[in-house]
């Protein structure tokens, strides 16, 4: 009598499927019933990086995918791990990237009966996602999968849910090999569109006439890999360019015509601009008055179509694959108009706020407190040049640190993006590490913003990856309180609410996970742990930089000046 072969489960047709569509990482945090999942999946050979919060999973999910290219996929329980996860959605919503969220959830024959951790879990992710779904039947997972995979990444990038019911995942099936080669093996194949030639003849009109053109490059370019086309472009054009936060590093920014440093001029004084997969949002303040100029034209390069002419700018809309338009506006590139002086003006400017910046770097003496631009200057002088990539998280943080730190190669700088999300900072990391294995990653973040997720240190030291976590340790939220202050504001119950506890040790927090940990005060501590972190290839590494915690200042945020709105 022949022995009957075990049947195997839902979970391997699940973890089959990831295999055969491409998937080698997966994120996320197991639990009842999802656990054997994960089991499956590390038998196919994905890799499953296990978290301590769904949110910083969901976080590192996609930001692998926007690194990639390809989907990045997190796997959470149900209930509380879909609302975790949520966050993750709405992230990868706003920023337009890549992320499938798969999440299991009650037997569908307890539905509505009060089922363990129930919730309707694809209503609640539907508004955040391009495509959510639960299988109809078994049969059916590796179908739905491939459709949340390919959907998240055709197009303009976005997030996909799928839902994976407790029975589905438990159920016997005789031959899961033979449903999942009946799949495509790529998922990402959809058609990419070229612009209306007769938009590019007219955007091609309207830089030949323009006399203070400008590009600004988004991080949708650095998505579309579309470096070498825009690299040309610019160079045959001669025109200045100034990169959003994340679209840094897409042309290096020691290139000549970047003009970063001379940001509010640039903006002030463009006649036309040319947006390459940037937004007119809050970070490029709508497009409008005051921070641009009232008569300012603007050429627009998105895949997205929908988005083109937001804000009620005057544009020129060109849609389609950025690789591909760009190409096309090679081909009618010839001299500008362009006015000398401009181009002159705001490199000079350009210089003198670097030659600024330097002087900050430069107060007070190697024992003297840290302030962000002292700090920022040791680590700017001692990090390598090359092999870095770039993690940026908080307010301050964040936005001095940008002016600071060059990029030369697109895609290695992370930063809270365009829904300035905080808590961001360790799954970023984490997943950089991951899909730059030969690359230092380093992650310069602020106090606040590095206690969202400061558990996922564990997370790090348990994977053997060897990032580096610079907290800027200010005592609060934008800024802190002295010792003296501090206690006595306790005392008294009339702390402010941006208060954080003095000089709270995160390094040590490091130590107890068994990674690394320095606290430093000054400029000579601040290099010698530096020097020490980067001798260490194999370790999770966190210094604690003591800066002056800045007291009861005002608060105030650049980024968020209001656009001028028209008289009715």
């Amino acid at each position: 009598m022949a022995t009957q072969q075990p049947k195997a489960s839902g979970a391997e047709l699940i973890a089959r499927t990831l295999h055969h569509l491409g998937v080698t990482v997966l994120f996320g945090i197991v639990g009842i019933p999802v656990v054997e999942i994960a089991d499956a999946c590390q038998a196919q050979g994905i890799r499953f990086i296990a978290f301590r919060n769904e949110q910083s999973a969901a976080y590192a999910a996609s930001v692998h995918g926007y690194l990639s290219g390809q989907p990045g996929v997190c796997l959470t329980v149900g209930g509380p791990g879909v609302v975790h996860g949520l966050a993750g959605l709405l992230n990868a919503q706003l920023n337009c990237w890549p992320l499938v969220l798969l999440a299991g959830s009650c037997d569908t024959d307890q539905i509505d009966m009060g089922a363990f951790q129930e919730l309707d879990q694809v209503q609640v992710c539907r508004p955040y996602c391009k495509y959510a779904a639960r299988p109809a039947s078994v049969d059916k997972i590796p179908f739905v999968i491939e459709k949340a995979l390919r959907t998240a990444a055709a197009g303009r990038p976005g997030p996909t849910y799928v839902d994976l019911p407790a029975d589905y995942i438990q159920y016997a099936i005789q031959n899961p090999a033979a449903i999942v080669p009946l799949l495509p093996t790529q998922t990402t194949l959809a058609p990419k569109a070229q612009a209306d030639p007769q938009a590019i003849i007219q955007a091609a009109s309207w830089l030949r006439q323009a006399r203070r053109p400008l590009i600004v490059i988004g991080k949708g370019a650095a998505y579309a890999r579309a470096e070498n086309e825009l690299r040309q472009w610019v160079d045959k054009l001669g025109v200045p360019f100034l990169p959003t936060p994340m679209g840094k590093g897409v042309l290096p920014d020691e290139h000549d015509l970047c003009v970063s440093p001379a940001r509010s001029k640039a903006l002030k004084e463009a006649d036309v601009v040319v947006l390459v997969g940037a937004r007119l949002n809050w970070i490029l303040h709508y497009g409008a008055s005051p921070r641009w100029s009232n008569n300012v034209k603007y050429i627009h390069l998105d895949v997205h179509y929908e988005e083109l002419g937001n804000n009620g700018a005057l544009t020129l809309a060109l849609a389609g694959d950025l690789r591909l338009t760009l190409q096309q506006l090679l081909t009618h590139a010839t001299t500008t108009n362009l006015d000398p002086a401009y181009r002159q003006g705001l490199q000079a400017k350009a210089k003198a706020n670097m030659a600024k910046t330097l002087t900050l770097g430069q107060q007070g003496d190697d024992h003297a407190i840290l302030n962000y631009h002292t700090a920022f200057t040791v680590i700017k002088n001692i990090l390598p040049r090359q092999g870095i990539v770039y993690v940026s998280e908080g307010a301050n943080t964040m936005d001095i640190g940008r002016s600071y730190f060059d990029v030369q190669h697109p895609r290695q700088r992370l930063d809270a993006g365009t829904g300035a999300t905080m808590g961001v900072g360790m799954g970023y990391a984490i997943a950089a590490q991951l899909y730059y294995p030969d690359h230092r990653v380093v992650s310069i973040v602020g106090d606040s913003a590095f206690g969202f997720s400061a558990m996922e240190l564990e997370t790090a030291i348990r994977s053997q990856l060897p990032l580096l976590i610079i907290v800027i340790n200010n005592n609060g939220i934008y800024h802190g309180l002295d010792d003296q202050d501090y206690e006595s504001s306790r005392h008294n119950q009339t702390l402010p609410a941006t208060s954080l506890s003095p000089e709270t040790r995160y390094d040590m927090i490091a130590q107890a996970c068994g990674g690394k940990g320095w606290l430093v005060r000054n400029r000579i501590e601040l290099a010698k742990a530096l020097q020490e972190s980067l001798a260490q290839p194999k370790e999770t590494c966190v210094i604690n930089v003591l800066i002056a915690p800045g007291g009861r200042k005002k608060l105030s945020f650049g980024w968020m000046n209001a656009a001028q709105k028209p008289k009715l």
